[in-house]
């Protein structure tokens, strides 16, 4: 077996591990900062399918590019990060700024 596409499975089983564990906590959870969090591994597993994918040749990577990097490999970098930054800065603020109550 080829060690790429071994590495690719032990990815695929982990990553839906995680994909299904973030479900789970995206069910039971309604906090803001955990949203986006989970949003960020969902992202991830995406993008892991996406470059099997392409690997494979099932799909190809559509020719545009940004500054000579594809746009897909680019954004498949950038969102799960994005949210995952989303979501630690939201917990930061909760954790930092007092909540009021109103009574």
């Amino acid at each position: 077996m080829d060690t790429e596409i071994l590495l690719f499975l032990i990815k695929l089983v982990l990553g839906g591990f995680v994909a299904f564990l973030a479900i789970l906590i995206m069910s039971k959870t309604r906090a803001a900062s955990w949203m986006f969090i989970v949003c960020g591994f969902l992202f991830s597993y995406i993008s892991l399918m996406f470059d099997l994918f392409v690997s494979l040749g099932i799909i190809s990577e559509p020719p545009i590019y940004v500054y000579g990097i594809p746009l897909v490999s680019l954004l498949s970098i950038v969102i799960p990060n994005v949210f995952f930054v989303i979501g630690f800065i939201i917990k930061l603020i909760k954790k930092w700024i007092p909540q009021r109550n109103p009574s």
